[in-house]
């Protein structure tokens, strides 16, 4: 549903041939709108004091009892400075460790982005977002919008990316605000052109390819191709256990076939679907520098000792050097299809990031509605489960005490007895 939106959306902005300079400037970002805390701020308050709660943690922590996921979610409501957020992220640590890690509520995930947001400590956002295991952040659609949205007004367009990564390790591409924010942050970190470790081609690689596959147009289908050669590049190089291991990867060898499967698709399609440009140009680009080293590998081959030898067989295994071997095939093929689409008129000569940003012009407004709206209800649902646990807390203390008072008269009346 999600994608076919996003389809419709994005008809007229793949026809654009070329954008102007002050269109490419601007940024089209969330509104002010989307970002507003104003339903966030409006829920029933639960007013506590921090020393009290973090004390009573302390104590529950130190008898080696459960501390409830109310008590964590009460302390990040009231975070009030970026001291606290500190506090807080210590105390996020010690729940995700305990046996009620699994009760992590999602507005105290989403509570904590918020507040991290808030008072200037996006770092620990991220730091806890990369280290989801050890905390227990899972955050939702929108909440990561907020998370990307906020790296992109402040260009800092590689952090924007180190979201979107775990988006991709999420498989939350599911709302069209989160596609057209996580393209624009690729294709906007890719614009710059940054010098990428291995680790780094994977995991843009794999974002782009898990994000691409929401839609079948010239984006997605630019995104796909990209995305499925840097994979294809990291398996050349590495094998394919190095490709798909911790990642929602297809495990099949082949990812470079299934680059040059992309551009047959689009060279075979009708209508207006094309490949962007400087898209073809990176993978170009990326083809070459694996022939490059391909070349170099055969000549320094000869001066490897035969214990150097041994070590290099055992790391790379027969299917991955079957795969390797088949470079020059990839790379004749990609020359062919390269110059088929190009006489088919199929190549876009607009920017992949210029694509993005006329998307996202034309359509973000109309996809943040949906969203807005059921934030709301979200939101309204989080409250709502919220009061039933203060009552049942409120109830479990009632029975407690009373609990107590008989044991007290139980054992009052044995001793008068």
């Amino acid at each position: 549903m999600a994608a076919s939106v996003l389809k419709r959306c994005v008809t007229a902005a793949v026809k654009v041939k070329c954008l102007s300079p002050s269109l490419l400037a601007r940024r089209w970002l969330l509104s002010a709108a989307y970002t507003d805390t104003k339903v966030w701020e409006a829920r029933e308050k639960d007013p506590q004091n921090l020393a009290i709660l973090a004390a009573n943690m302390d104590r529950t922590y130190d008898r080696n009892l459960p501390v409830s996921s109310l008590t964590v979610s009460r302390f990040v409501d009231n975070i009030s400075s970026r001291e606290e957020i500190d506090q807080a992220e210590y105390y996020l640590y010690k729940f995700r460790h305990s046996p009620n890690c699994w009760y992590l509520r999602d507005w105290t995930v989403h509570g904590w982005i918020r507040e991290c947001l808030k008072y200037g400590a996006r770092e620990k956002a991220l730091h806890t977002l990369k280290n989801k295991v050890q905390y227990g952040i899972f955050p939702d659609d929108f909440t990561f919008n907020l998370l990307i949205d906020s790296y992109i007004k402040d260009e800092d367009f590689k952090s924007a990316c180190s979201v979107v990564e775990e988006v991709m390790l999420q498989e939350a591409f599911d709302l069209p605000s989160t596609q057209i924010l996580s393209l624009y942050a690729l294709g906007s970190y890719l614009a710059t052109k940054p010098q990428l470790t291995e680790p780094q081609e994977r995991a843009l690689g794999a974002s782009l390819l898990i994000c691409g596959l929401q839609q079948d147009n010239t984006i997605g289908l630019s995104a796909q191709l990209l995305g499925n050669a840097l994979l294809g590049k990291v398996e050349i190089l590495k094998g394919i256990h190095a490709v798909f291991k911790g990642m929602p990867l297809y495990w099949a060898r082949g990812y470079l076939d299934r680059a040059l499967a992309v551009m047959e698709r689009v060279a075979a399609a009708s209508g207006d679907v094309k490949l962007s440009k400087d898209t073809l140009d990176n993978v170009n680009d990326l083809l070459q520098e694996l022939s490059s080293n391909s070349t170099s590998d055969t000549d320094s081959s000869g001066e490897e000792s035969g214990g150097e030898e041994d070590k290099k067989q055992e790391a790379v295994d027969e299917k991955d050097e079957a795969e390797k071997a088949r470079l020059p095939e990839y790379i004749n093929r990609f020359k062919e299809l390269s110059s088929q689409l190009e006489s088919q008129g199929k190549v876009d000569s607009a920017s992949f990031q210029a694509l993005v940003t006329a998307v996202a012009q034309q359509n973000l407004a109309a996809a943040e509605k949906v969203d807005l709206e059921q934030y709301q209800s979200r939101v309204q649902a989080w409250d709502s489960e919220k009061r039933q646990l203060i009552q049942r807390e409120k109830e479990m203390k009632e029975r407690a005490e009373q609990e107590k008072r008989e044991r007290l008269a139980a054992t009052a009346a044995a001793q008068l007895g």
